[in-house]
């Protein structure tokens, strides 16, 4: 089981960047996305919405305390990775980060507590530059899936098509 961490979530200010979280991690393969800071109906529904539309078995929970969220998957034995620029680089770790099914993944808010660095059993850097924390996790899911989690299957009510030019879309 994968799930992710979103920090510190503010509405006022990181309804977009917690949504986009939310969505690349029920797309690229994790199974649930726990979020602390404020709560948020407005965020809840809209990952539920989108998973109630195009498919899938993810899941959206609030935590009123992200130190007890990782204690808790500590005690379950789960390990923790902290998504982070000043961690160690991923295409040097994650062989043995992969080895691991049951994965609690940080992601970042506004500041990172000291805590949270000495809490995770890896604090994980894509690059050790600034960038963007859904970037970050997208590049971490993909790698750890190895790409495997591009060709997951969603049944829902609604069903892209590819093609070429244009939209084509099942359902409604």
């Amino acid at each position: 089981m994968l799930v992710i961490l979103r920090l510190e979530h503010r509405p006022f200010r990181d309804q977009r960047i917690s949504t986009h979280c939310g969505l690349v991690s029920r797309v690229l393969g994790a199974d649930k996305i726990v979020y602390s800071g404020q709560q948020d109906d407005s965020f809840e529904a809209s990952i539920n919405d989108v998973t109630e539309r195009f498919g899938g078995k993810f899941k959206i929970e609030f935590s009123e305390s992200w130190k007890k969220t990782i204690q808790f998957y500590k005690k379950k034995k789960f390990l923790v990775v902290h998504l982070t620029m000043y961690g160690l680089e991923i295409q040097k770790q994650i062989g043995k980060i992969r080895k691991n099914k049951n994965i609690l993944l940080i992601v970042g808010g506004e500041k990172v507590h000291w805590e949270v660095y000495q809490l995770a059993d890896y604090n994980i850097a894509v690059t050790n530059q600034p960038h963007s924390e859904v970037a970050a996790l997208a590049i971490f899911l993909d790698r750890y899936f190895s790409g495997k989690e591009l060709n997951k299957k969603f049944s829902g009510k609604i069903r892209i098509i590819p093609q070429e030019r244009g939209k084509k879309v099942e359902g409604k």
